[in-house]
């Protein structure tokens, strides 16, 4: 079977799996945030941190509740740190430098799980389960939790109320999170991925000496990482390492995790506001973006360029032989164009234009499907964008789900999508006048440029992969883009809550014949252009700087 004969049926495996389960998924997490029942266990969270789950919240105090509770979660996790030296189970490793260890706080807090450091020579038995692996489960909630309320707000009307934020994120956790992580640990546990407690042991003599190797609950952080569009891995190669990805049936079904929430929201955002067709409209624009980007990242790596593109059956540098070109693609172009961040292959190696498209993917927003809710939320940003345009078009107050977008809302969705191009620019701005930086970089020229590009891209949109060979565990570094994370994940959920209290209050908008019909393929096809177009080309002349110039010059 040729390599990419390979690749296209493991697409359409993955596929096919994905459809299967996006109806039940997706009614069932419906079911879950409509529930008025609280499970035993939920009432004893919820007596734990003196919650009402039954109090409603307007956007206000729902903002303060996330705020609150992912402070507290960055001081924790920060404390926990820095007192690795003292904790039972850290293996021997000292505690983690300030820098560092705000760095990594910020990254898993926000989602992002971006690391500076090489986890099986850092971070103890008891930082990995108890404050990275715990933060996976609950930073992915929150971004459900907000994606639920933005929900609601074109649900509801005549009221500014969205829901219970602590009700949300335990139900998310409780509910979802946490049952499927547990079939899917068992599911890589049955496919070799390790998972123990064991200390630090030698394996075998190499080149006069021995390697070691620690063990760790790696399965179970594994999946978590994966479902909730995470990405932190337990050791330094991430999902290329054989203990954490041992074949190519458990990456398949790494990358099948991935998406498959992301994916299924658009259902659940469908049974919420009353109406299936737009939320398989939302899904149809996600679907056709990873196709799309998916396809052309496989013809980029693909292509041959020479005797050792042809022998090795396309660009095989920096990725794994178990999984090959094909596979390697699909799950590059899944964990960028959502907020995973992860990575079974080593993406500065990717051809010129391969590193394109995996940073165009994460400036998009990470919206095709994106993250555990952020993708969803994105992705309505850019659905009342296109909207406004469409009206602007035909000179008619535009409407969306029965909701006019005045003013006001298409003034918190202009902020929302302004935010981040302004970090990533911003930062790599500042990173590229300074020597201290630059100095940082392993290459010069045009891929030197896209390392720094990449990794502010990165941290901003909460994506947490690393284009590598740049040095990022420098003060400057952990500081800026631990900064960036923290920003790129809280400001935009500032703007996505306002305007899910503005849209609740308002009172719904008949159907007219001038209404633009939101569940048709036209509208479809405005919101791929509008997301290309939009977001996109705001970092053109950066792309063209970076991996288009070396791309074009290869």
């Amino acid at each position: 079977m040729s390599p990419v004969l390979a690749g296209v049926l493991q697409l359409l495996a993955l596929i096919a799996a994905l459809a299967l389960a996006y109806r039940p998924l997706g009614d069932y997490m419906a079911r879950v945030y409509s529930s008025e029942k609280h499970y035993k266990p939920e009432k004893w969270i919820y007596k734990a941190i003196g919650a009402n789950p039954s109090a409603e919240m307007r956007w206000p105090a729902y903002l303060r509740a996330v705020l609150a509770f992912s402070a507290v979660s960055v001081l924790f996790l920060y404390a926990l740190q820095r007192a690795q030296g003292i904790l039972p189970g850290s293996l021997g490793f000292s505690a983690i430098d300030p820098d560092q260890a705000f760095n990594t706080a910020a990254s898993f807090v926000a989602n992002t799980n971006w690391q500076s450091y090489y986890g099986e020579q850092a971070m103890g038995h008891v930082v990995q389960t108890g404050g990275l692996a715990v933060q996976n489960f609950v930073s992915a909630a929150v971004g459900m939790a907000v994606a639920v309320a933005l929900v609601r707000g074109f649900a509801r009307s005549r009221t500014g109320e969205l829901g219970n934020f602590w009700a949300d994120m335990v139900r998310g956790v409780v509910r979802i999170l946490l049952p499927i992580s547990v079939i899917g640990a068992i599911v890589l546990v049955a496919c070799g991925a390790i998972q123990n407690f064991a200390g630090i042991h030698e394996v075998g003599q190499f080149m006069g000496g021995s390697q070691q190797w620690n063990g760790g609950a790696v399965a179970s952080q594994e999946v978590i990482k994966e479902l909730g569009t995470n990405g932190g891995g337990y050791f330094n190669a991430n999902s290329a390492h054989p203990f954490e990805n041992p074949n190519p049936f458990s990456n398949l079904f790494e990358i099948f995790l991935i998406l498959v929430i992301p994916f299924a929201m658009t259902r659940t955002f469908g049974r919420m506001v009353g109406s299936l067709r737009q939320g398989y409209a939302i899904l149809a624009t996600m679907a056709t973006i990873w196709i799309g980007f998916t396809a052309l990242m496989m013809w980029t790596e693909f292509a041959h360029h020479g005797p050792v593109f042809d022998i090795s059956g396309g660009a095989m540098e920096g990725k794994e032989t178990r999984f090959g070109v094909g596979a390697s693609a699909i799950f590059s172009v899944a964990t960028t164009l959502t907020s995973t961040g992860a990575v079974n292959s080593f993406h500065s190696s990717y051809t010129g234009l391969g590193g394109g498209i995996q940073l165009l993917g994460m400036q998009l927003g990470e919206i095709a499907p994106g993250g555990v809710g952020s993708g969803l939320y994105g992705m309505l940003i850019m659905a009342i964008i296109a909207v406004f345009i469409a009206g602007l078009m035909v000179g008619r107050t535009p409407e969306y789900l029965g909701k006019k977008i005045g003013t006001r809302e298409i003034k918190f969705a202009a902020c929302y999508i302004l935010i981040t191009p302004a970090l990533v620019l911003g930062f790599t701005a500042a990173a590229m006048a300074l020597d201290t930086p630059a100095n940082s970089m392993t290459n010069s020229g045009a891929h030197g440029f896209s390392e720094i590009l990449y990794a502010y891209t990165s941290g901003a949109n909460n994506n947490g992969s690393a284009f590598a060979g740049l040095n990022a565990d420098t003060q400057w570094f952990n500081s800026t883009i631990g900064i960036a994370m923290l920003l790129g994940r809280f400001l935009p959920m500032v703007f996505v809550l306002a305007l899910a209290g503005s849209l609740a209050e308002q009172k719904p908008v008949p159907e007219t014949a001038g209404t633009l019909r939101t569940d048709k393929p036209l509208y479809t096809g405005l919101l791929v252009g509008t997301i290309l177009i939009v977001t996109g080309l705001t970092y053109f002349p950066a792309l063209a700087l970076g991996p288009l110039a070396e791309g074009l010059a290869s």
